[in-house]
């Protein structure tokens, strides 16, 4: 029932910037903690950046200074603006969100299938 559908990879020149978006829809009761996880290939997901519903920020050393994520909760939305990229930036980027789909449940991760962001040198 929940989705999560990412939107804005491509590819992009070393130094440029590219913007990624994610809509959350579906039977939603409420969504927590929302971010950007990234996989190369041969490598781990790793977590790139989170937000949570009170603004709270978090980010990967490696992205630090250059990416900045933001949420619009009332249109269950997260988005990370990639400037200053660097080829290691290179990898798949899933969004996440931590939903609770009704009042009487727990919460439980949900997940994008990803969006291929390649960057060039």
């Amino acid at each position: 029932q929940v989705q999560l559908v990412e939107s804005g990879g491509g590819l992009v020149q070393a130094g440029g910037s590219l913007r990624l978006s994610c809509a959350a829809s579906g039977t939603i009761f409420s969504i927590n903690a929302m971010g950007w996880y990234r996989q190369a290939p041969g490598k781990q997901r790793e977590l790139v950046a989170a937000v949570t519903s009170g603004g709270t920020t978090n980010y990967a050393d490696s992205v630090k200074g250059r990416f900045t994520i933001s949420r619009d909760n009332a249109k269950k939305t997260v988005s990370l603006q990639m400037n200053s990229s660097k080829p290691e930036d290179t990898a798949v980027y899933y969004c996440h969100a931590d939903i609770q789909i009704n009042w009487w449940g727990g919460r439980g991760d949900y997940w994008g299938k990803g969006t291929l962001v390649t960057v060039s040198s």
